[in-house]
């Protein structure tokens, strides 16, 4: 990742956090985004001058636009676009769920994607190419009790990729998803604490640690990902852990 820039939402905690610290590590330039600075502003400060922090709702693009703009006038442009910022809460059934608080995690989840993409994009393919990942879930194409926001956000996104990379792969763009499987970060102790649907039922020991997405997110901004462009790349599979290197 020498000399490249990576753009990472969602960056104060759990993925998003590991991943900053695995491309920090690979030599690359990151920017974190998240809601609160707190978290991202002291991530930032481990890493050094390689690493910017800033204020980013995803749900609002002049946020959006804003990280964007930081990374070309910090570091001269932007490589790599993580699309990790999501949510879950509240779990609940749809009938219950207030239209604000079910909205709200369509925006986050869904329409922070397409905010994404919609500001990388034009400043990739004046570039040349780029790579945008967003992270997925199994939950893109199973129903879960509980989950009616979450499933319907990731499912849209997962749609989103494969829009993205129909229409920008011969501009030289590389869009895909990365579907980690549980991973043990604070979404976890929210699905826990739930009681909803089998997820909630999981061992803390069930799931994988935040830094094997990271290692996997580094590894698909490589041409040996190559094969799984507009698709979801899923942890779950073995061959792909031992191709990454998690076996």
């Amino acid at each position: 990742m020498s000399g490249k820039t990576t753009l990472i939402t969602g960056a104060s905690r759990g993925i998003g956090a590991a991943a900053a610290r695995v491309f920090a590590a690979a030599g690359g330039n990151v920017v974190l985004a998240a809601r609160t600075t707190s978290d991202i502003d002291a991530i930032a400060d481990e890493i050094g001058p390689q690493a910017r922090a800033i204020a980013c709702d995803v749900s609002r693009y002049e946020d959006v636009e804003h990280a964007v703009t930081l990374c070309q006038s910090a570091f001269g442009g932007l490589d790599v676009l993580i699309g990790n910022a999501g949510v879950i809460e509240p779990i609940g059934h749809l009938d219950a769920l207030s239209p604000e608080d079910w909205g709200r995690v369509i925006d986050i989840n869904l329409k922070g994607v397409f905010y994404g993409m919609r500001a990388a994009i034009p400043l990739m393919k004046n570039a040349g190419g780029g790579t945008i990942i967003t992270t997925s879930s199994g939950a893109a194409v199973s129903a879960l009790e509980g989950w009616s926001h979450y499933c319907s956000s990731k499912a849209g996104a997962a749609m989103l990729t494969r829009c993205a990379d129909q229409e920008n792969r011969a501009a030289g763009l590389r869009v895909l998803g990365l579907s980690p499987g549980t991973v043990a970060t604070e979404m976890q102790r929210e699905i826990k604490a739930s009681g909803i649907n089998r997820v909630s039922e999981l061992d803390w020991s069930d799931h994988i640690p935040a830094d094997w997405p990271a290692r996997a997110l580094l590894w698909m901004c490589s041409a040996d990902a190559d094969e799984f462009l507009g698709q979801d790349i899923s942890l779950r599979v073995e061959d792909i852990r031992r191709r990454i290197g998690l076996i």
